[in-house]
């Protein structure tokens, strides 16, 4: 399946453990989260989109 998410989705301003949102300027590369997530900010990124689009199909 392929399954548009809007283009505005903050991928990478959640966190894909807890789900909170957090700022981060584009030099921040590491993805640090209270709840003790710390990863990179794309891989993070990722996850959060392919959750996004599973969420959708789901809903489809």
């Amino acid at each position: 399946y392929f399954i548009k998410i809007d283009k505005w989705y903050p991928s990478s301003q959640l966190c894909s453990c807890c789900g909170s949102r957090k700022k981060l300027t584009l030099q921040e590369r590491i993805y640090k989260c209270k709840c003790g997530l710390t990863m990179d900010r794309d891989l993070n990124a990722a996850i959060n989109i392919k959750n996004e689009g599973l969420r959708l199909l789901e809903v489809a």
